[in-house]
């Protein structure tokens, strides 16, 4: 008879294997700084910037943190909330830097990036920070667009998870010429025009042509728009459908292509569910999923699937994302309502009879609807994929876990 393992090895064993079918719990930074009031300012700039989403939404962060008497400094220069983000976007570092690792820098010198460089407006080192550790057990922190020059010091740590998220406090505030360059306000964007220009020319000439869509779109970028715009060749293919709508429907097919908030890509990724879009109007929802596909964020309804292929703005409060095909909404793809036939006349002798079509069959009525059908082949079977793929997932956690049991019970 085989040696029984120990009990604690089964134990050992069953415990690592659930573990592959659990989530770790993500942090928190307005939480984080929530315990330390000193920072109530910095903390209220970065959820009304929109930062604290994306700081939440990373795995590896250092956030470098000012107290409230450097921030009214910052604020005293009445600077743009645009510009605000993006000088707040130099204390966010795309690395995990604790109070020791600070002090054991190789070199004494360390260059990390912020999310002011994750944005792509920082042009060469702008986005840059320089860290150097100094004698007397000090750290300086400068930007590397102002040559480096170490403006600001290390003070103390206030949270630590390594290697996820740390929260350190600098006594003074990163800046550079460049992110306090006055950036332009939402009112001052051509969103047609960007459209046009990067490949969704076909979309913005049909929000062009359509003037209630386009006042919707205007009227929403103040308070944050996210736009996901077709590229020119899935709309072209889907253009005959669309001349075949309603005017109402034509507005409602492209709001629902916007919602009505700011959503950056990584905050998509950590926000999947619903989305409501500027569509949405009592029983019609005109509502899609949004989720993630491994590194690829994908638009769902119940007619198809899509995925975002690139940005082409993504400046606080409007983001415009291509997508490789037409998001069809569930609301247009019913049948539309048949009247209701009138009295049959009472039957005359010469009473014309009605023209029929080969066959016995008569004319349908037009109807601005579309039907799964008319959306492309593939995108039926995406759906029935990711169901499946559900599927799969579930059963393959729910396996892992029953074997482990087994996997005990027999060894004991």
């Amino acid at each position: 008879m085989q040696p029984r393992p120990p009990f604690s090895l089964l134990f050992l064993l069953f415990l690592l294997t659930a573990a592959v079918t659990t989530t770790t719990t993500a942090h928190n930074i307005t939480r984080i700084l929530a315990s330390h009031p000193d920072f109530s300012t910095f903390n209220h700039y970065l959820t009304t910037t929109h930062l604290a989403a994306e700081i939440n939404s990373r795995t590896t962060i250092t956030v470098c943190a000012i107290d409230n008497a450097a921030m009214s400094e910052l604020l005293s220069k009445h600077l743009s909330i645009y510009t605000i983000k993006n000088i707040l976007s130099l204390h966010v570092l795309l690395d995990y830097f604790g109070a020791k690792k600070l002090h054991q820098i190789t070199n004494g010198t360390a260059l990390a990036a912020t999310m002011f460089q994750a944005t792509g407006t920082a042009p060469g080192s702008s986005g840059f920070v320089n860290i150097t550790d100094l004698k007397g057990g000090k750290v300086g922190f400068g930007v590397e667009d102002n040559g480096g020059s170490l403006g600001s010091l290390f003070v103390k740590s206030l949270e630590e998870k390594p290697y996820n998220i740390s929260v350190i406090q600098i006594s003074k505030v990163l800046s550079s010429d460049v992110a306090e360059a006055p950036a332009p306000g939402p009112s001052e964007l051509n969103i047609t025009g960007i459209m046009s220009a990067h490949g969704c020319k076909q979309f913005a000439d049909a929000l062009l042509a359509n003037a209630e869509a386009a006042k919707t779109y205007e009227e929403s970028v103040q308070g944050g728009l996210t736009v996901f715009c077709p590229l020119d060749d899935p709309f072209k293919a889907f253009l005959p459908k669309f001349k075949n709508f309603t005017m109402a429907n034509k507005t409602a097919f492209l709001e629902f292509l916007a919602v009505p908030i700011y959503q950056s890509i990584s905050m998509l990724k950590s926000n999947n569910g619903l989305m409501n879009t500027l569509a949405t109007d009592g029983d019609r929802k005109f509502d899609f999923t949004v989720q993630n596909d491994g590194q690829e964020v994908t638009l769902k309804t119940k007619i198809n699937t899509v995925k975002i292929t690139g940005t082409l703005i993504d400046e606080q409060p409007v983001a415009i994302y291509t997508t490789d095909k037409v998001l069809l909404p569930n609301e247009l793809s019913k049948a539309a309502p048949t009247p209701a036939p009138a009295p049959a006349p009472e039957k005359a002798a010469d009473s014309p009879k009605a023209p029929k079509k080969k066959g016995g069959k008569t004319d349908a009525p037009a109807s601005d609807s579309y039907s799964p059908a008319d959306s492309p082949a593939d995108d039926a079977a995406d759906q029935t994929a990711d169901e499946n793929a559900g599927v799969m997932v579930g059963g393959a956690r729910f396996l892992s876990i029953g074997l482990s049991l087994c996997l005990g019970v027999l060894l004991l």
